[in-house]
């Protein structure tokens, strides 16, 4: 009896009850088309603003699915840098993020390129700049060779793991792969939404990799869904989402993974859960919308570009208290420039003092509808 879909006769011919998808698919159909006409309304600058929270948020989340956790600014000064935006002081980003970067803007910015096999070694060696993983050594340029025994997906401790799935064996993998690109880069006879859902669980169950094989399933379905868009921008990230329903993705990825060729729960679960990452998006529309009410409120008063740096740094969603020591630090400048900088924001109105609780003054903006008294 077979243990995985990859082991049945009829791999890898899947199928779905068309008919329990038709109307969540147009739901989400109709939720993409709204969303998109949303945005195109903000404007070019506003529009790069989104494009950016939500590649950053895109990059975090695929990574801390898999454990890894990547600095916020590296990532999002590597976006911007590489989507030609100005964003004040760039963080200098290391190799690791980089890479995550140039995977995911390859993906979705050449969304109408062919998938290759080049293009996803060229994606594995971005992921594995040192060739390494952990402590463990990881092949790139290649695919995997099975010479530490058959890739495993397992969870728990040593001597007591359970073993969740594992993937054919790497004989197969130039069969399956070139079955696989040739159906991704053909011309799509389904909706390209569902092509999404397809390619995604068809990757991750041949699991071609040594290691990044989610992280490159949900590039490759972020691809997909570019395709389906006709669009590079991305207003909304399907990596997030899955990270919040983690347990459910695995849950629903393993049960499938484990059943027959009939892969509707899987369809259905992954349309549900585009359409929520959807949903969420409109989050990132109310932040953008906010950042940019907040500087149209103090456009007539006068900034150096210090303040402008901080101000912003305070607008993304600063973590803790804002100080001078702080200010200084960000800023790069001495903490008696930090002080006067801060006090004259807070006499314009637009940082006030916080309650006192600690060994240090800290300061936070003040709220919209504190500003409408500014002047220039």
């Amino acid at each position: 009896m077979s243990r995985y879909i990859h082991e049945l006769p009829d791999w890898p011919r899947f199928h779905w009850d068309r008919n329990r998808l038709a109307e969540p698919l147009a739901a989400l159909r109709h939720q993409q088309g709204r969303l998109i006409g949303r945005m195109e309304g903000l404007g070019f600058s506003l529009r790069q603003e989104a494009v950016l929270r939500t590649l950053t948020e895109d990059v975090l989340n695929s990574s801390e699915i898999e454990g890894e956790t990547l600095d916020a600014e590296q990532v999002r000064s590597s976006i911007a840098r590489r989507l030609g935006m100005d964003i004040g002081a760039l963080k200098p980003a290391g190799r690791e993020v980089e890479g995550v970067v140039e995977m995911m803007l390859d993906a979705t910015r050449h969304y109408d390129q062919p998938l290759t096999a080049e293009r996803l070694h060229a994606w594995h060696a971005s992921l594995f700049p040192s060739g390494r993983s952990s402590m463990s050594r990881v092949v790139t340029g290649a695919w995997r060779d099975d010479h530490s025994g058959p890739m495993q997906v397992v969870s728990g401790p040593i001597g007591h793991e359970r073993v969740h799935f594992e993937a054919p064996a790497a004989a197969r993998l130039n069969h399956e792969m070139r079955l696989f690109l040739d159906w991704f880069n053909a011309p799509p006879e389904i909706d390209e939404v569902v092509k999404a859902a397809q390619a995604h669980l068809w990757f991750v169950t041949i699991h071609p990799l040594d290691d990044g094989n989610g992280r490159t399933a949900r590039a490759i379905s972020d691809m997909a869904l570019a395709r389906s868009e006709r669009s590079p921008q991305r207003f909304y990230s399907m990596s997030a989402q899955i990270r919040q329903e983690r347990k459910t993705y695995y849950d629903v990825l393993e049960q499938t993974q484990k059943g027959s060729m009939d892969i509707t729960p899987w369809m259905e679960w992954f349309l549900g859960c585009l359409g929520r990452a959807i949903d969420n998006a409109q989050a990132i529309v109310a932040v953008v919308l906010d950042k940019a009410r907040f500087w149209d409120a103090i456009a007539a008063v006068p900034l150096n570009n210090r303040q402008r740096l901080m101000i912003n740094r305070l607008l993304e969603g600063f973590e803790g208290k804002l100080t001078t020591s702080k200010w200084a630090m960000l800023a790069k400048c001495s903490q008696d420039t930090a002080l006067r900088d801060i006090l004259d924001l807070v006499q314009r109105g637009i940082l006030e003092r916080d309650a006192k609780g600690g060994r240090s003054t800290s300061y936070s903006l003040r709220t919209l509808s504190q500003l409408h008294s500014i002047g220039g």
